[in-house]
């Protein structure tokens, strides 16, 4: 499964480019896949078999309201609270019941959380939050849908998510907001 995740990038490559181009109007938007861009968040999804993979990447902005490492009781409140909600991704992605999806696997990643920032090529650093899921559902067929309204419940100032979705009718790029949160496998 991870040999998917690291030929994503690859297969993501037109997508990033078609978003450089409409994104003109943010200085933080380099054009590269890895753009940090405030409210606007990155998934991937892939279900290969029974395995269904998440990856979400979100400036800290979108999920903390800061980027700054906490140091006030107040913000590290907040950062503990955000974790908390990321450490329940059932809660933050509705999975069809009947797909019987359970996780498997999670990994989270920021400098909020004592990891290493991470560097623009010219030089900022940008506190993005990074969460990565495994589920196995025992009836994937049933998995029909992704609804993402509850992240974008839980996270106002995500106003747009990027997903790059693969799934067993193939691979597609689509853009979820509050509006239209639900996509199609």
């Amino acid at each position: 499964m991870r040999r998917l995740f690291l030929a994503l990038p690859l297969a993501l490559l037109p997508l990033a480019a078609a978003h450089a181009h409409e994104d003109h109007d943010h200085d933080h938007d380099h054009g590269s896949l890895a753009a940090h861009e405030h409210g606007v968040a990155r998934l991937n999804a892939v279900l290969d078999g029974k395995t269904l993979e998440l990856e979400l990447d979100s400036p800290a902005m979108n999920l903390v309201g800061f980027e700054h490492v906490a140091s006030s009781d107040a913000d590290k409140a907040k950062v503990a609270a955000v974790r908390s909600q990321l450490e329940q991704p059932l809660t933050l992605f509705t999975l069809a019941k009947s797909a019987n999806c359970s996780i498997s696997d999670q990994e989270l990643q920021s400098p909020l959380f004592g990891d290493t920032p991470a560097v623009d090529e010219d030089g900022h650093d940008h506190s993005d939050i990074n969460a990565h899921y495994r589920f196995i559902c025992e009836n994937p067929d049933q998995l029909k849908a992704l609804d993402l309204g509850p992240l974008f419940n839980a996270f106002p100032a995500t106003r747009k998510i990027q997903l790059q979705l693969i799934g067993p009718s193939g691979q597609q790029g689509v853009e979820a907001t509050p509006d239209k949160a639900t996509l199609t496998f």
